[in-house]
């Protein structure tokens, strides 16, 4: 169904929420009354239902508040099925916008309608997610795919994020300054989404040094049909992630599109500091002769130097040998504080250790299999025991760099599109490794 208006007012967002609240108190109120005449019950009802009625509302309120569930429904580690299931219709399948409100947009950015300006212009979106929707036009022969950003998203950023904590909060189980680092790199990624002529300019960048990767596919886009809401460009085909699956394609097809996948991110995060942090199933289209169309370069995150030295020298096993320097990263990373006392340190020192040897298991070897299930699943139960560790909880400076919020989010948003693929891909030398351990050699010296 379409949706005719969005809510714009802080107290209309604000009233929203507030009767999210008591649908999930209702919710709970009936799983315990069910539960006093069957002991035995679970809870996979009521969060089903809790997820429904949190989707529903941040579906309705559009932006940062649906973005916020889009990036949940990537925390397989943290939440119950039942919200992740839910929270991936925010990656493609959010309910449209109305004709009316779409055209409002058009006339602000351009003094005209769409169908003043393109040959057709279909008013029923093709799709809709949580920043915008996609409308298919034609002009001069060409078909052409519009992004419309939803009225009033941009200016709503903060107070929604406010308003969406406290759920965040109770989901996350993260600890208060933890949170607070969270909502803040998050907000600040979302100010830039909504700036569609930073997308375009990011769009061009990456899209023109990554064009010699084989089997990626970028696509054209106009400036002159572009402004701070609306981003226009050639319309690519291809299927998203679901859909192409049910094609069956061939281990080969397979392969290649996760080939190209990991040749893509490897060449942004080692080549150009500076990566498409969104890597969710709506971003990409696969085709059935192995080529990979990206899509949305709305998430860049920007890697400084000191970041990228530290935070990548985890996938060195020459660096993690050496215990001085991995103390150095994990204060660098905030992960430890010199305020932890020894014993505590070492715990999660321990933890860190484990789980960046467990992460790095793909640049051991010449080519991995994606497809080993039980690898994902190790991530994940260990990712679940660690984010329960008390002596992660009990900082008061909260544990980790919010720098590292979007490149944890790009690795296990990868990794998981390449097991649900099935691919085997070349992991590449590692070539970049030696920069790495030249820079912490002086560092030690």
């Amino acid at each position: 169904m379409e949706q005719n208006s969005i809510p714009s007012s802080k107290v209309e967002r604000a009233m929203r929420f507030v009767k999210t609240g008591v649908q999930i108190g209702g919710n709970y109120m009936k799983h315990y009354s069910k539960k006093m005449l069957d002991p035995s019950l679970n809870k996979d009802q009521l969060h089903e239902d809790n997820a429904t009625d949190v989707y529903n509302t941040l579906s309705e309120l559009k932006g940062s508040a649906l973005k916020v569930a889009q990036m949940l429904s990537m925390e397989k580690n943290v939440l119950p099925r039942q919200y992740t299931n839910k929270f991936q219709m925010a990656q493609y399948s959010a309910p449209p916008l109305s004709g009316p409100l779409i055209v409002q947009t058009f006339i602000k950015s351009f003094g005209k309608a769409p169908q003043e300006i393109f040959e057709t212009f279909n008013m029923k979106a093709s799709n809709a997610a949580s920043i915008g929707q996609v409308h298919e036009a034609t002009l001069g022969g060409k078909k052409l795919a519009i992004k419309i950003q939803y009225p009033g998203v941009a200016e709503s950023i903060k107070s929604d994020l406010k308003m969406v904590k406290p759920i965040a909060f109770r989901l996350l189980d993260m600890n208060e300054k933890e949170l607070e680092k969270y909502i803040k790199e998050v907000e600040s990624k979302l100010l830039e989404e909504t700036d569609y002529e930073l997308e375009f300019k990011r769009s061009i960048e990456i899209s023109t040094r990554c064009a010699q990767i084989p089997n990626l596919v970028f696509t054209e886009y106009y400036k002159e049909f572009t402004s701070k809401r609306v981003l226009t460009m050639d319309w690519m085909e291809g299927m998203h992630l679901e859909e192409f699956l049910k094609t069956n394609p061939s281990q080969e097809i397979r392969n290649k599109i996760g080939q190209a996948m990991w040749d893509f991110y490897d060449m942004q995060v080692h080549k150009l500091r500076a990566v498409h942090a969104d890597p969710h199933p709506g971003n990409f289209l696969m085709r059935s002769d192995g080529t990979l169309g990206v899509i949305d370069f709305g998430c860049v995150k920007e890697i400084s130097i000191d970041f990228y030295y530290n935070y990548f020298s985890l996938l060195v096993p020459e660096l993690m040998k050496d215990v001085s320097i991995v103390k150095r990263i994990m204060l660098q990373q905030e992960i430890i504080n010199k305020s932890d006392t020894p014993e505590v340190q070492q715990i999660i020192t321990d933890a860190f250790v484990k789980m960046t040897n467990l992460l790095r298991t793909p640049f051991d070897y010449e080519e991995f299999d994606f497809g080993n299930n039980e690898y994902i699943d190790k991530i994940y139960e260990l990712g679940e025991e660690v984010s329960k560790m008390d002596e992660l909880k009990k900082s008061k400076e909260g544990r980790g760099s919010q720098h590292a919020l979007y490149i944890n989010r790009t690795y296990f948003g990868l990794y998981s599109i390449l097991n649900v693929l099935q691919a085997k891909v070349k992991t590449g030398v590692r070539d970049w490794s030696k920069d790495l351990i030249q820079y912490h050699l002086s560092k030690s010296n």
